[in-house]
């Protein structure tokens, strides 16, 4: 059966109605998606970033515990 003759025994197309309003939230649930997954990639908090680095830093011996401590509070500290 070919893809004409298929068409032409679908009424007219009136399958597909129950479905159409399925379409436009399909992309709203993609597009949600794509924003959680990449999302929090794109978000970049520094001071987490400071305390990363901070952190490794110690964790190699680069920094004894008691400049870890200063600096970190340093990072913590609100202006």
């Amino acid at each position: 059966m070919t893809i004409a003759q298929l068409l032409a025994t679908t009424r007219d197309g009136d399958d597909w109605f129950p479905f159409f309003p399925l379409i436009p939230l399909f992309f709203i649930g993609l597009w949600a998606v794509v924003f959680v997954t990449f999302g929090r990639r794109w978000r970049h908090h520094p001071r987490r970033a400071g305390e990363s680095v901070l952190a490794e830093r110690y964790a190699r011996g680069e920094i004894d515990a008691q400049e870890y401590h200063e600096r970190r509070t340093t990072l913590r500290r609100k202006d």
